[in-house]
């Protein structure tokens, strides 16, 4: 018996449309698709859960020096001459940064390695591409989906059967995190 379910597909397209799932339930929160991708799909999203919820709280705050530039009241750069060339003024501030500890960073490494980045574009046509913006999805995995699930041993996701498709009959599932 094999380990894992070939989905019909050569290894390379099994594992993209893999990965587009894993992500795009990861980031909507809930997908619909066939029973059998939906199950090979829940046995990779849980153990990155997993992995999200032992480490959302391992990270330490830093406090760093950094320079901001100097700005008037409406809020431009203020500017000064020297050498015959106007140059910036700046201010050194400090700033609290978070760093992640080393086993987090090797999660979060961990967790890039399957997800594919996600790009957020507006619905309305004027300016779409301008206002693209990426969405830090491993962010998200360890600031929301951490907290959430902390209080859970697992069962991170659930599959609820919507009936069977019109074109070849397929059981059609919705994946959604718990």
């Amino acid at each position: 018996m094999a380990m894992y379910r070939k989905l019909g597909k050569k290894t390379k397209l099994r594992k993209a449309l893999l990965r587009s799932q894993v992500t795009a339930l990861l980031y909507r929160g809930r997908i619909i698709t066939t029973e059998a991708r939906a199950k090979e799909v829940q046995k990779l999203v849980e153990p990155m859960i997993t992995l999200a919820v032992r480490e959302k709280d391992n990270v330490e705050t830093v406090t760093v020096k950094a320079k901001a530039p100097r700005k008037d009241k409406d809020g431009k750069r203020m500017k000064e001459e020297k050498d015959g060339k106007k140059v910036t003024l700046y201010d050194e501030v400090d700033k609290e940064i978070r760093k992640d500890k080393p086993s987090r960073l090797a999660a979060r490494r961990q967790l890039l390695r399957f997800m594919y980045p996600v790009v957020e574009v507006p619905s309305e046509a004027a300016g779409r591409k301008k206002a693209t913006k990426e969405v830090d999805l491993i962010a998200k995995m360890f600031d929301e989906y951490g907290p959430r699930f902390a209080s859970r041993k697992g069962g991170y996701t659930r599959i609820i059967k919507i009936g069977q498709r019109k074109g070849d009959g397929a059981l059609m599932v919705v994946l959604e995190l718990v």
